[in-house]
């Protein structure tokens, strides 16, 4: 299993610069390779950060969602409600090449459950 948080920013150029100019962070991966992108995951030291462009009010939106990584994203769906939370909809094949599912913990922190095709 592996956890990485993202954060959701309206300006993902300048939160990026921001952890290279404080922390060193450097680009490791994006989607998509060319264009405009939606999602890079910066290396901090061990660790990993992802940033995703998002239009959103940083006043009332939420902006750190956990990416959880597993084996089975279908078959957590069930555990999750049955645990108190929330599943936000059906599981998605994404472009990246991950399956994922957005669900809310019982406090409703969103979490996105991610499995590799």
């Amino acid at each position: 299993m592996t956890i990485q948080p993202i954060i959701l920013t309206p300006d993902l150029a300048r939160l990026e610069a921001f952890y290279e100019q404080v922390f060193g962070a450097t680009e490791v991966a994006r989607y998509p390779a060319d264009g405009e992108v939606f999602f890079k995951s910066l290396q901090l030291g061990a660790a990993e950060l992802g940033l995703v462009s998002q239009d959103l009010d940083l006043a009332t939106a939420p902006r750190v969602v956990l990416s959880i990584g597993v084996d089975d994203v279908d078959a957590l769906l069930p555990v999750v409600e049955a645990a108190g939370g929330r599943v936000q909809g059906p599981s998605n094949d994404m472009p990246w090449g991950q399956r994922v599912a957005h669900v809310l913990d019982p406090d409703g922190n969103p979490v996105n459950l991610t499995q590799q095709l």
